[in-house]
């Protein structure tokens, strides 16, 4: 028996995610609840397989609830009508999110991958980073990079550049270490550029904290003594960037 919580503070959202469901028979044992406090308690009391999980719920929130329950081992998935709410938050922490209304490709994905594990995978410390991401502090934030075992946690101030490899990304850490992640360059530079990372070329994205020197020639060079080219395209507004920190 899979056991699911469907939290959403609409009953025809609810619906939309029960009518997904059907085609995966009467294996399954199901809970929805309409508020922050009911989803909770049930979670508790339930301790289902795979949490599905507004981003709002009538003046709380669905990370309101992941920061009070203590029961954790699950498979979860957020759904959200705001395309861009929290989307990079979710992305830092790899925590996998449906846009409504729920398309039925994106719900097999998701739940393909709920019901292998791969989204209860190392959740409660990918629930921390993505907390600290819609926090408004200064405290030091981290990215969850997915690999064959699970998943490396990266702190974002320690990445010195990232490097593109066709549909590859590495990533290269002030220490030497290096990461290599099935995701293009293009989704780490939306993820860092709040961050203060800048892409200087199709193949990479670099710390603007990790710069030695640069020259209006278009070279920059980096505390390791790499030296990289910045694109004749880019060259004019790194420039001004580099020129405003």
């Amino acid at each position: 028996m899979l056991t699911i919580a469907i939290i959403d503070d609409e009953q025809h959202c609810i619906n939309r995610i029960l009518e997904l469901l059907e085609p995966y028979g009467d294996n399954l044992e199901i809970a929805s609840f309409l508020t922050a406090e009911e989803s909770i308690r049930g979670i508790e009391i339930l301790r289902p397989a795979i949490v599905f999980l507004d981003v709002q719920l009538r003046g709380r929130t669905g990370f309101e609830v992941l920061s009070a329950i203590t029961y954790r081992d699950f498979s979860l998935i957020f759904t959200t009508a705001h395309e861009q709410y929290a989307i990079a938050a979710f992305k830092c922490a790899a925590i996998d999110y449906l846009l409504k209304p729920i398309d039925e490709s994106d719900f097999e994905r998701a739940m393909r991958k709920a019901m292998e594990k791969v989204e209860q995978t190392q959740l409660a410390e990918r629930i921390g980073i993505l907390l600290s991401h819609l926090e408004k502090d200064n405290a030091p934030k981290r990215i969850s990079i997915p690999y064959k075992e699970g998943y490396h946690f990266l702190d974002i101030r320690s990445i010195a550049r990232c490097e593109a490899d066709v549909n590859y990304t590495h990533i290269l850490m002030a220490d030497g270490q290096k990461y290599t992640v099935s995701k293009p360059l293009k989704h780490f530079e939306g993820l860092l550029a709040e961050h203060d990372f800048f892409r200087i070329h199709n193949s990479h994205l670099i710390n603007l904290d990790y710069i030695k020197s640069y020259t209006k020639s278009g070279k920059v060079t980096l505390l390791d003594n790499l030296t990289l080219d910045v694109s004749v395209r880019k060259k004019e507004s790194f420039i001004k960037t580099v020129e405003r920190r």
